[in-house]
């Protein structure tokens, strides 16, 4: 059985959280406080930390921090703070969900499974590129043989450009995969994912296609995209190359090379 650490101070939240999920087979453990919050990490076996962030004694955010320094749990922000800038802390802490209340409880039970499901149940699959390579099954990602910590999201993001790695990745079409447009996800949530990826794997790896979306770099393989040829057509979804002699265009949502 799956245990659930919450660190919500509206205990009328807490206590329906708590209903809730053990109702769907899952034990719980509630905090009402940071502090408390992090004691009772450090001494229960949680599979997963659903915290908010304007907690008494420690903040939601430093709590996250003081967690990802001990352990790669997954995490569920649960909280009333929308704007973009929090959201953006939230995931730059490395957690996997951010939820604003109010909140759809049945909605919420299915991201609860859906995090819980990514840590369980990876595709047993090896993907590589580069230095880098990746194992669906044991949820690892090494870079020149030295193993790198992901968060689920992460990982799944970089899983989408390895297992299609000629694919190059609109903001909708990453929206589409990874979110399914379940936050009406801003760009600049996409684009702290990709900063974050960057930093872990390598600045160059994953290229901006400005306009267009992102890449993966193929000089390490042989291939070539040409840089900085691409302009936006008046056409919605059309993308075509100047400055190439031939019919080289790119379609979205495919956005395949064309020769």
């Amino acid at each position: 059985m799956k245990t659930i650490l919450i660190v919500e101070d509206e205990k009328d939240i807490a206590e329906m959280l708590s209903v809730f999920l053990e109702n769907e087979g899952y034990r719980t453990v509630s905090a009402y406080d940071g502090l408390e919050g992090l004691r009772l990490f450090g001494k229960k076996r949680a599979d997963l930390v659903i915290l908010d962030i304007l907690l008494p004694k420690l903040d939601g955010f430093s709590l996250c921090k003081e967690i990802r320094r001990k352990s790669d749990v997954p995490m569920i922000m649960l909280t009333a703070l929308s704007d973009e800038d929090s959201q953006i802390k939230g995931y730059d802490l490395m957690i996997d969900e951010y939820v604003t209340k109010p909140f759809s409880i049945g909605v919420f039970l299915k991201k609860v499974a859906a995090v819980l499901r990514r840590r369980e149940n990876p595709r047993t699959e090896l993907l590589s590129w580069g230095d880098i390579s990746m194992d669906r099954e044991s949820h690892t990602v090494k870079v020149k043989e030295q193993e790198v910590y992901l968060t689920g999201r992460e990982f799944e993001l970089l899983a989408l450009f390895l297992a299609d790695p000629h694919r190059i990745m609109t903001k909708d079409y990453i929206m589409e995969k990874l979110w399914k447009y379940e936050y009406g996800c801003e760009d600049g949530i996409i684009y702290t994912h990709i900063k974050n990826l960057r930093k872990k794997i390598g600045e160059d790896v994953i290229k901006t296609i400005r306009g267009v979306g992102y890449k993966l770099d193929l000089a390490d393989t042989g291939k070539f995209f040409p840089e900085n040829i691409f302009y936006h057509c008046s056409s919605p979804g059309l993308f075509q190359p100047s400055g190439a002699d031939g019919p080289v265009c790119f379609h979205a949502p495919d956005l395949y090379l064309k020769l």
